[in-house]
Formats: C-alpha cells, structure tokens, sequence
C-alpha cells in the first residue's frame, strides 16, 4: 500500500533534530502497526503545490499545520482542489488536525476558532462500531494542539468521536474520509517542547494543565491500525 502523506507544514528547524518531521512521524506509526504489511509512501509538499497524478498513490493522509484553513493562501485552496480529485479517483483522504478541518471547510461543514487552545492529552468517546475500527475500542486518547476546532459537519459525514472541548473530534463520510483533529503521530516530548514553546501564549492555567495531562496513557497505536485498516479498503 502506497500512502501519500500531504504535508501542510514543517516542524520548526530547532526541534527536528529531536523529533524529525511531520512525515517522518507518521511514516514511524504507520511502520510501527503495520503488521508486516508492505508499505511505501510519497511525501508531497502541500505548500509547494506539484501534485502527482491522484492514482499514484493508494490513498492520502493530510498532516497538521500551524495555518488555518479559512486562511487566505492560494495553497490551501490548490490542496483542497487536489483532495477533491483523490476523492473522484476513489482514493480514500484521511485527515489529521489541520486536515480534519480542512475535510470540514472545503466539503460543506465550517471550522473556526475555539474558546481556547487545546494542548496535552485529551480523551474522546468513540461513538460508532466499523469493522475498521479494529482493535475495538470505546474511548481512546490522543495529544492535541490546536486552536481552531470543526463546528458543522460536512453533509453525508458521520460524527465518530467527540470529547467535552472538541465536540467532533472525528468524523467519517462513507468509504473514503476519516479524520481526527488529535494527532497519532506525536509523541509526548515533541508535545511538551511545543508547550513549553507557547507558554506565555498559552497562558499558565492551559499551559500547567496541559502539562499535567502528558502523564495520562495515549492510543496513537491504535488510531494509526484504524487509519491503516481504513486505507485498506479501498487498496
């Protein structure tokens, strides 16, 4: 299975010796459940813009980004044009944060700015029962960063997961768009760097609680099996 991982940004160049890049995370998880599955991935720069033909790979992750997707930049506009074509070539789009929104915005739903950052390790409800959804499950946790968060579903999109701060923390629509605004490919330190990053901006009280939370146990294991059983039925 060939994977295309649709890079929305960069993590900052004084953390990459620590903790690599944001494709580098998520080709990590995808080795780490694939279960001696043969995968291979494509890694294409969303803000570059030089897409392959959407059959070229056998389907898309979109990462996180520090933009927003209601941002005025041509290249979210070019990304969203190209998912729409992955769609249309039967290629199943999963979404992650940023790309969770932006499955959102551009398909018929909205994203805007929440009442305050989440950061740290969040717990969601999981609200459906899918044969992709293997190892079952009916909570599941994973660290978070964002400020915007999805309002309005897209229409034909069920909602999958939702927590107390994140109501639609994930959703699915039909066989081919799963999204998560939590991230199964980050890992506690790069969280706590990126806190400790923000802290003035994040104020004490989000800053200490987020912090706090980074003890709690974390399922990114998990979701990355369900993103992979989920790309598998359409490969």
């Amino acid at each position: 299975m060939r994977i295309g991982i649709l890079q929305t940004d960069a993590v900052l160049a004084r953390f990459q010796p620590d903790h690599g890049d944001y494709p580098g995370m998520f080709m990590a998880l995808f080795d780490a459940v694939g279960e001696g599955a043969s995968l291979a991935y494509q890694v294409i720069d969303a803000q570059i813009g030089a897409y392959p033909p959407p059959n070229q790979c056998d389907g898309y992750v979109i990462t996180g980004s520090r933009h927003s997707v209601y941002d005025e930049l041509p290249w979210i506009a070019e990304l969203a044009a190209f998912v729409q074509s992955a769609l249309d070539a039967g290629k199943p789009v999963v979404g992650i944060c940023f790309g969770h929104q932006l499955m959102a915005h551009f398909f018929g739903g909205r994203t805007a700015k929440a009442a305050g950052w989440a950061v740290g390790v969040h717990a969601s409800e999981l609200l459906v029962n899918e044969p992709w959804l293997s190892p079952p499950a009916d909570r599941f946790s994973l660290l978070s960063s964002h400020q915007d968060q999805v309002t309005d579903l897209p229409p034909g999109a069920r909602l999958i997961a939702t927590n107390d701060f994140c109501p639609v923390a994930g959703f699915a629509c039909g066989d081919q768009v799963l999204t998560f605004q939590g991230h199964p490919e980050f890992r506690k330190a790069y969280s706590r760097d990126l806190m400790n990053m923000r802290r003035e901006r994040l104020g004490e009280d989000v800053w200490r609680t987020g912090m706090a939370s980074l003890g709690a146990q974390t399922h990114e294991r998990l979701v990355g099996r369900w993103i992979l059983n989920f790309c598998a039925l359409k490969a």
